[in-house]
């Protein structure tokens, strides 16, 4: 049986999804508003856990792919005080397959291998309920009709008003992201500094954390307690404004960790948002939703794993019973609100500990997760 399905959104979400569809047989259009898949800069790298990221790879039989092509020594991360002082460096062993990097440009081409997107279709909103079924209307004024419409569309989903009215609200945190180049060859001070993972450093509501991706690419992110018009000031296109601001705001830390700062290119600040912690609807036929339109959480880790075996498991329920489409569906949801509720909980309070008052509640929580 074929079911007309569509998947808003070409990201890890949606992208899974489609690719364990295919691998059971099934097409799925995929409904990108970007024009090509370079179209913008894909990110920061991202750390694929055993049980959430990988295992969703294992189900799209891309797991070996993955392995070829991540960073192992990108699990390493260093925790450093304001005044440079190294308090913990982890260093993963030769055999650590727990959470190894992968830039997500290279994930995301790793996940269209054979899949046919259609790009350049920005959906504006969609109808379920229609005589049809589910009506999807496109930026240029067209409209097409699926059995199934899944929104994976991210944190301003265009699909989540159907079958939910929250939106999400500012956490009080604002992540300001710059980077920088070749580091190996132009700041050997800081590659070292940095090591071959991540590094981070915590202040009173405040930390500064660089990231390594491959090819000597580093990313930084300023992350900060602020009002959400704290950006509204300065001018984007001004690079050296917001820098200023931000060594302004960092100031008294230690020169190196402050170099991150004097040395990167854009600013582009990211209040953070999310949904609420146990964010679930009443279940709408034809309609549902994955990833950070379902459950956005603090950028901790979770986001893009739990994204991907959302899409993995949603695959598979249709493609284990594909007569009743709805009751699939519905399985599916029902373990994704579980699933999503617990890692809510856990981001959040994660957040609340690492940009706190404390700084030592920052390390204490990394205690947890690494210990020394």
């Amino acid at each position: 049986m074929r079911h007309r399905i569509a998947v808003v959104g070409g990201g890890p979400a949606g992208l899974t999804f489609a690719r364990v569809l295919h691998r059971h047989g099934y097409p799925a259009a995929v409904l990108e508003r970007d024009p090509a898949p370079d179209a913008r800069p894909p990110g920061g790298t991202l750390d694929l856990h055993e049980g959430l990221g990988q295992r969703a790879l294992a189900k799209a039989g891309l797991l070996t792919e993955f392995q070829a092509l991540s960073r192992p020594e990108g699990q390493a991360m260093r925790i450093l005080d304001a005044d440079g002082t190294v308090l913990r460096d982890w260093r993963p062993r030769p055999d650590e397959q727990a959470n190894p990097e992968i830039d997500r440009g290279q994930l995301r081409d790793l996940l269209l291998g054979p899949l046919d997107v259609q790009w350049g279709r920005g959906v504006t909103q969609v109808v379920p309920g229609t005589s049809d079924g589910v009506l999807v209307q496109f930026a240029d004024g067209r409209q097409e009709t699926f059995d199934l419409v899944v929104g994976a569309d991210g944190a301003w989903s265009r699909i989540r008003p159907a079958v939910s009215p929250v939106t999400p609200h500012y956490t009080g945190v604002t992540s300001v992201e710059t980077s920088f180049d070749d580091v190996d060859t132009r700041h050997p001070d800081l590659a070292r500094l940095i090591g071959d993972g991540s590094m981070a450093v915590y202040g009173v509501n405040r930390g500064l954390v660089a990231q390594r991706n491959s090819g000597g690419h580093v990313k930084v992110y300023a992350q900060f307690r602020a009002p959400l018009d704290w950006h509204t000031s300065l001018a984007p296109a001004d690079p050296e404004a917001v820098r200023s601001s931000l060594l302004d705001l960092f100031d008294g830390w230690a020169a190196p960790v402050l170099d991150l700062l004097r040395y990167g290119r854009a600013f582009i600040p990211r209040p953070l948002y999310v949904l609420p912690v146990s964010h679930t609807w009443t279940h709408v036929v034809g309609v549902t939703l994955l990833g950070d339109a379902a459950h956005l959480m603090p950028p901790l880790g979770a986001g893009a794993n739990l994204a991907m075996l959302d899409g993995a498991e949603l695959a598979e329920s249709i493609a284990s019973d594909p007569a009743d489409l709805d009751q699939a569906v519905r399985a599916f949801e029902e373990q994704m609100w579980a699933r999503a509720g617990r890692w809510a909980k856990i981001t959040t309070a994660g957040l609340e500990r690492l940009v706190s008052p404390d700084p030592a509640e920052a390390l204490a929580l990394f205690d947890q997760v690494q210990p020394s």
